[in-house]
C-alpha cells in the first residue's frame, strides 16, 4: 500500500498490521526509486544516508520476538540491548557516510576553484523530473548521458565542456529532477549533488511543454531552487518538446531585450540553435569594451587582465604604465580592480575606461 504522504513511524507499524501488506508513504517509494537509479559511489552513499537517517525512529518494538529478561533491578531483556546496539551501529555508519560525502564534496569545490581560475562559466540544468533534461544535455554536448521516460533517470550530476559560437568554452552541468514536496531529508542528503546548481552563473530551467501543468511544475521547481538557496541565480526558462505542443521553436525577450524563454525539442533539434544564441547573449553581455590605463605599480593586475579577458592592444604610456584595449566581462573586471585596491569607472556608453583619478588618454 502506497500513500501520497508522509507518514510517521507508528502510523506505518498501524498500518502494516491492520492490512497485513507493506506500508509505503511518499518519501520511501522517493528513497526506494533512487537506490534504483544510483550509479557512482557519491550517488549510493547519498541514498544510503537518506534512508538510514530515518530508520532509527523506526527500531522500535524491532526485536519483540527476543524474550524479555525478567529479574531484578537494571537488567535489560535481549530486546532492548539489541535495540541500543542497532541504533549505535546505525549512528557509526551515518558519521562514516557524512565524512566521505564530505570528501567527496571538498574535491568538488576543488574542481569547482579550478573552473573559477580558468575563468569559465557554468550553466546548469534544472526543472521537474522527466522534463528531458538529460535529453537536452546530450543533445548539447554529445553526452552519451542515460536518459529514459521515467522518474528520477539521471541521478548522479554529470559534467562536460560547451563550446558556444563567440564566445568561448562554458561548464554545463546535468542533475537530478526536482519534484513536488520533496522532503527535507532528501534535500540535505542531495545537497553535495545539487551545489552544481548553487555555484552556477545561470540556470536553464526545463520545461516539459506538452505537460498541462506546466506552470504548476515550474513553481514546484522554484520552491525547490528557494529551499537550497539557488533562487537567486539568474534563468532561462526551456520550454522542451516543442514537437509535441503546438508552439513552435521561438524566443521571447524581456522590455530590455533580455532572452527570458525559448521553445525547442531535444528529440528533433528544432530550436537548439536558439538556445546556443540565448546561452551566447546571456554571456556576452556582460562584456564590456574599452581602454584602460594603468599605472606602472600595476603589473600584478595587468597580467590578471591578460589571463581573464581579451587585450586588443597594449600601448605603454610616457610615465611606465600601459593603456589597454580590452574586451572582458565587466564583472571580473569590477573584481580584479576591487582585489587590487583600485577604482575602475565604467562609462554607460561604454566609452574608454579609466582608472578614478587616472590621466587622460592621449
Amino acid at each position: 500500500m502506497i500513500f501520497n504522504h508522509e507518514l510517521s513511524p507508528s502510523q506505518e507499524r498501524n498500518l502494516e498490521k491492520l492490512l497485513q501488506a507493506r506500508v509505503l508513504d511518499r518519501t520511501g517509494l522517493i528513497l526506494d526509486i533512487f537506490a534504483q537509479r544510483a550509479r557512482s559511489f557519491e550517488g549510493k552513499l547519498q541514498v544510503e544516508l537518506a534512508q538510514l537517517q530515518p530508520l532509527s525512529t523506526r527500531l522500535v518494538r524491532g526485536w519483540t520476538h527476543l524474550e524479555r529478561q525478567k529479574g531484578g533491578i537494571g537488567l535489560r531483556g535481549p530486546g532492548e540491548t539489541q535495540l541500543e546496539t542497532d541504533r549505535r551501529l546505525l549512528a557509526n555508519r551515518i558519521k562514516q557516510i557524512h565524512k566521505r560525502l564530505e570528501k567527496v564534496r571538498s574535491q568538488r569545490a576543488q574542481g569547482r576553484r579550478a573552473r573559477a581560475r580558468a575563468e569559465v562559466p557554468a550553466v546548469s540544468l534544472v526543472g521537474y523530473t522527466n522534463a528531458g533534461k538529460s535529453t537536452l544535455f546530450n543533445r548539447l554536448c554529445d553526452a552519451g548521458v542515460y536518459a529514459a521516460d521515467q522518474l528520477f533517470a539521471p541521478l548522479d550530476p554529470t559534467l562536460r565542456r560547451l563550446e558556444l559560437p563567440g564566445f568561448g568554452p562554458v561548464v554545463l552541468a546535468d542533475t537530478v529532477g526536482f519534484v513536488r514536496q520533496l522532503p527535507h531529508e532528501l534535500v540535505a542528503a542531495f545537497r553535495s549533488t545539487l551545489e552544481e546548481t548553487l555555484e552556477a552563473d545561470l540556470l536553464l530551467h526545463v520545461v516539459d511543454a506538452h505537460d498541462p501543468e506546466r506552470q504548476t511544475r515550474i513553481e514546484q521547481v522554484n520552491e525547490v531552487l528557494n529551499a537550497i538557496g539557488a533562487g537567486e541565480v539568474a534563468q532561462i526558462l526551456v520550454y522542451n518538446k516543442s514537437d509535441l505542443s503546438a508552439e513552435p521553436p521561438h524566443l521571447v525577450r524581456d522590455s530590455e531585450g533580455r532572452i527570458t524563454r525559448l521553445w525547442c525539442s531535444a528529440v528533433t533539434g528544432a530550436g537548439i540553435g536558439l538556445l546556443q544564441q540565448a546561452l551566447g547573449e546571456f554571456f556576452l553581455s556582460d562584456q564590456v569594451h574599452g581602454w584602460l590605463q594603468l599605472p606602472a605599480s600595476a603589473g600584478r593586475l595587468r597580467a590578471a587582465i591578460y589571463r581573464t579577458g581579451e587585450v586588443l592592444q597594449d600601448i605603454p604610456d610616457d610615465v611606465g604604465g600601459w593603456w589597454l584595449e580590452v574586451r572582458i566581462s565587466a564583472r571580473e573586471l569590477e573584481t580584479l580592480y576591487r582585489g587590487e585596491g583600485l577604482d575602475c569607472v565604467l562609462r554607460p556608453d561604454r566609452e574608454p575606461l579609466r582608472v578614478a583619478g587616472a590621466a587622460q588618454a592621449p
